[in-house]
């Protein structure tokens, strides 16, 4: 049977910014539109970790180093898609989710920051534009490129593999060299990430790569924290995080606005690198049971297929990290002395007793999924 040989990307880019560079007002507005910054309480997470020493692989249309805001973050990868393409469709969907994970911004508070703006990129392009003629064409391009994606990183050191886009080259069934690499990358020590799909108010679709045991699959949030109505809902969903209204870089200097589990996902990707940042032995499994322990607005029943464990939120994270680690190796200084504030150990300790409910109903909803990861 035939599928789809390129996978689906997944963030729809509804609106530019509207300003002659990325240099001037254009980059204050970038900023300004932030709003996941204070939402998964960064400034407070970026006084344990800002992701330094952490390589990020960014599986997607390709990633522009010149950006201003990731100048100096980037190592370019291989094509693996197999086609050579003129600017214009190449690098856009890339280059924004790469500016959520380790944007640096620039000037005096200006463009887009990611989450973790100390860590590097590796760009590997293992798919096309959702513009490009090629796709709508269907045409043989990059047949197993996500695979060979995900075997790369692992093999060139990346710690955290980000994958917004969906389909592969197993369609909306999977394929098994996909899973087989996947468990191949986590093998190596690496955390995978993806998106859930954008596809949760109409034909809601099992979408892979998310959906392969072993994968943080992160859905969408709007403002107000509620689910978003393209947002899918399965029983694979790990997380949900901002995505919606999402100001990221473009491919030349300028920024655009968009929604999709495209960007939910980089913005986990980037958690996790905060955590293996702090903590560079943790397991990928270690990591995943961090990134749900730690979230806001855990769902009743422990679990959902709305929500999956809750929405995922840095600082939270990071101490959840923190009581996961070993006490052996601790991280220097104190990921819990660092992310507690300058109130008192009152907050310390109460944190770390929610901590320990907030485990006892992970166990109970990691019963109740049926995909849960046992790597």
């Amino acid at each position: 049977m035939s599928r789809l040989i390129v996978p689906v990307l997944l963030a729809a880019l509804v609106v530019g910014i509207a300003a002659p560079s990325a240099s001037d007002d254009m980059g204050e507005a970038a900023r300004a539109g932030q709003w996941q910054l204070d939402t998964l309480r960064l400034p407070e997470a970026w006084r344990a970790s800002k992701g330094a020493g952490v390589l990020v692989a960014v599986l997607d249309t390709g990633v522009n180093d010149r950006h201003p805001d990731l100048e100096g973050a980037v190592t370019q990868g291989p094509d693996l898609t197999g086609a050579s393409r003129s600017a214009g469709l190449w690098g856009r969907h890339g280059t924004a989710m790469a500016s959520l994970i380790a944007g640096r911004g620039h000037g005096d508070r200006e463009g887009v920051i990611g989450v973790a703006p100390e860590a590097k990129v590796l760009s590997i392009r293992v798919t096309l534009e959702n513009g490009d003629p090629l796709r709508r064409k269907r045409s043989p391009v990059g047949r197993h490129a996500l695979a060979k994606g995900i075997r790369y990183a692992a093999d060139h050191g990346a710690d955290v593999i980000s994958m917004s886009l969906g389909g592969g080259s197993g369609a909306w069934e999977g394929s098994a060299d996909e899973e087989e690499a996947i468990r191949y990358a986590i093998g190596k020590g690496a955390v995978l990430v993806a998106s859930s799909g954008n596809d949760g108010d109409t034909a809601n679709r099992k979408n892979f790569p998310a959906a392969y045991p072993g994968v943080i699959a992160v859905g969408a949030v709007d403002r107000r924290l509620k689910v978003a109505g393209f947002s899918n809902r399965q029983d694979y969903l790990s997380v949900v995080a901002p995505g919606t209204q999402i100001v990221t870089a473009d491919g030349g200097d300028s920024y655009v606005v968009g929604d999709g589990t495209s960007s939910a996902a980089a913005m986990v990707a980037g958690i996790a690198a905060l955590i293996k940042s702090a903590y560079p032995d943790m397991s990928p499994h270690h990591v995943r049971t961090a990134i749900e322990l730690g979230v806001l607005r855990r769902p009743t029943a422990g679990y959902s297929r709305a929500y999956g464990n809750g929405v995922a939120n840095a600082l939270l994270a990071l101490r959840a990290a923190d009581q996961l680690s070993t006490p052996a190796r601790p991280p220097a200084p104190s990921v819990a002395a660092a992310t507690a504030g300058p109130s008192s150990r009152t907050a310390v300790v109460a944190s770390m007793l929610g901590l320990v409910a907030a485990m006892a109903v992970w166990v109970l909803a990691t019963h109740r999924a049926s995909r849960r990861d046992s790597t």
